[in-house]
């Protein structure tokens, strides 16, 4: 299954479902339903190269783990909103779901790629099958989707893959989950194995910060400095997180993940 976005697939679900409002990451208020201002009719944005510069942060940062197109292109089958419109909103319903489930079979395969224990594996495996299957469900059946207890099975899973995978780092490892780090300088700190999960890294300076084996699933990093940081071998990052945060040439990304634009450009 494909877990990254393919726009040219989808009928632009992200630029509708969604409510946004007024904020460093939106220029404008839009409610859930509505299609943002910026759509246009063949469901491209008309501001696609330039949504940091036009205050729409928000959508650059955003991912969808490919389940857009895989409710437009599976859940109905190729038929969109536009042309649909008694259909539209158990399309945004959908999204909404699916979107979450592709999140969760996204951390799962990440997990399922790390050295682990045998018996998690097996267990991730599972779960990440299970919920694949959810993903194949028509609308009136995601609709029935209990989201909530099988992100809190995944999530066990994946603390527990994370604990495995970093205990050989030893007990002197940082522990701040969820922690108020914001605009916190952490410059050149060894962040070997730590625990960030859910962390608010919210402007804070990991200026050539070692990453290594650091958990960072959930971790908000909107403007962190990472310039030199080695993130090669960190945990559960995403691009979405990537692209919220500031970089440049030397920092160390997985092999999985790209350098946002915005760091070439910034330099």
């Amino acid at each position: 299954m494909n877990l990254a976005a393919d726009c040219e697939r989808c009928t632009a679900l992200c630029c509708v479902a969604p409510a946004f409002s007024t904020s460093a990451d939106f220029a404008f208020d839009k409610p859930a339903g509505r299609p943002c201002r910026h759509l246009l009719p063949a469901f491209r944005c008309d501001v696609h190269a330039r949504l940091r510069s036009d205050g729409m942060r928000g959508c650059a940062v955003y991912d969808c783990f490919g389940a857009g197109q895989q409710v437009s292109q599976v859940t109905f089958a190729g038929a969109d909103w536009r042309t649909t419109p008694h259909l539209a909103g158990q399309m945004f319903e959908a999204f909404a779901v699916m979107r979450q489930l592709h999140e969760l079979l996204w951390y799962l395969t990440a997990a399922l790629a790390m050295p682990t224990s045998s018996a998690l594996h097996h267990d991730a495996r599972l779960a990440r099958d299970t919920i694949e299957q959810l993903t194949q469900r028509d609308a009136d059946s995601l609709a029935t989707v209990d989201v909530d207890a099988y992100r809190n099975e995944a999530n066990a899973l994946l603390v527990a893959i994370s604990e495995h995978v970093r205990a050989g780092v030893g007990p002197a490892a940082l522990d701040r989950r969820g922690a108020d780090l914001i605009g916190v300088s952490l410059r050149a700190a060894d962040l070997t194995g730590a625990n960030l999960r859910g962390a608010l890294l919210i402007g804070a300076d990991l200026t050539t910060a070692d990453l290594t084996l650091a958990d960072v699933t959930g971790a908000d990093v909107r403007d962190t400095d990472l310039s030199g940081a080695n993130l090669a071998d960190c945990l559960f990052l995403t691009q979405a997180q990537l692209e919220a945060a500031n970089g440049d040439i030397r920092t160390r990304l997985p092999a999985t993940l790209d350098r946002p634009r915005h760091w070439e450009l910034a330099r």
